[in-house]
């Protein structure tokens, strides 16, 4: 268990911003923050040398059901060979489903206390996911309540075809943030932070949108994980990342080709897509992030990945 309370937690996370206003300024053309390079899976020794050995320093884990022995013992692996365990990908929750949602709360605490014996600092939570008749990504013209955080409008003119999916986002933000409160305890005594993402689960589908609902919590131990990749048919992934500034913990690193048209697309290894690479560092920069870069997917080699990765951290 980590000791950091509350209090601690504030201290630090405000000292650390300072330092980082203080130490690196704005993107002038050169990086001036040093995020740590990362991939996804599940620990063992090997994988971890191997990971070593290509050049990235941790891994974010997916057994997110590891008993605390069993994720301690990775820790000593993982230390050991000079690398760290972050985090955990928790990923889908149901906290819009009465009938699943204290077996999702309860398996939640359960990857909150892995990664306390891991060493990690988040766990990876997408709260739920709505489906029905919504925009096309490029329809969306999104107005909300800053105050309730529930939608207005979903496009721009006649919003009654949507009226259904405006209704279930409503009340899936309101189930979500009611689970995500339950859990802040549980966070704070293992010390390990909620990262909230939004993975194509259709709702908070705009910067100001998603900044609104993590900040709404107003507590430290709920901030947002962002994942470049998933945003680019929404907006630039840039613009995500200023909005979403100091909420911003974690990021994972993937690449979306966009169709000519810029309407759909497909993910693709990292640099062979849309993001604007260059653009993406520069805003990571600008908010002063230092934190984790996991690759998600892709079929490259670990070596290729890491190389890759350099040259988007080096603003190439």
């Amino acid at each position: 268990m980590h000791s950091l309370n509350r209090r601690d937690f504030l201290i630090a996370t405000v000292a650390a911003g300072a330092t980082n206003v203080l130490a690196h300024g704005s993107w002038a053309g050169t990086p001036k923050t040093q995020p740590h390079k990362a991939l996804i899976g599940v620990p063992s020794e090997a994988l971890l040398k191997e990971w070593k050995e290509a050049g990235f320093e941790g891994m974010e884990s997916t057994d997110r059901g590891a008993s605390p022995a069993k994720a301690a013992a990775a820790r000593k692996i993982a230390e050991k060979l000079g690398m760290r365990i972050h985090g955990v990908l928790y990923g889908w929750a149901n906290f819009n489903n009465p009938s699943a949602v204290e077996g999702d709360l309860a398996t939640m605490e359960t990857a909150l206390y892995a990664a306390a014996a891991y060493g990690a600092d988040t766990v990876l939570l997408v709260p739920c996911r709505i489906g029905g008749k919504m925009p096309e990504a490029w329809e969306f013209d999104i107005r909300f309540d800053p105050t309730t955080g529930h939608l207005k409008q979903v496009v721009s003119g006649d919003n009654m075809p949507f009226t259904d999916y405006i209704a279930n986002h409503n009340r899936s933000a309101d189930a979500s943030r009611e689970a995500v409160k339950r859990l802040i305890s549980v966070a704070e005594k293992a010390g390990v932070i909620i990262a909230l993402e939004n993975v194509w689960n259709n709702m908070w589908v705009s910067p100001e949108f998603f900044q609104n609902f993590v900040a709404s919590f107003d507590n430290p131990w709920v901030r947002a994980y962002f994942d470049i990749g998933n945003h680019v048919k929404y907006s630039p992934p840039q613009k995500w990342i200023r909005t979403l500034g100091k909420l911003m913990v974690k990021c994972h690193v993937k690449d979306f080709k966009l169709n000519l048209n810029g309407r759909g697309g497909n993910f693709c290894n990292i640099r062979d897509g849309s993001v604007d690479w260059p653009a993406v560092r520069a805003a990571l920069a600008d908010i002063g992030y230092n934190g984790w870069m996991s690759i998600e997917g892709g079929n490259l080699s670990p070596k290729e990945h890491s190389q890759r990765l350099d040259l988007i951290l080096a603003g190439k």
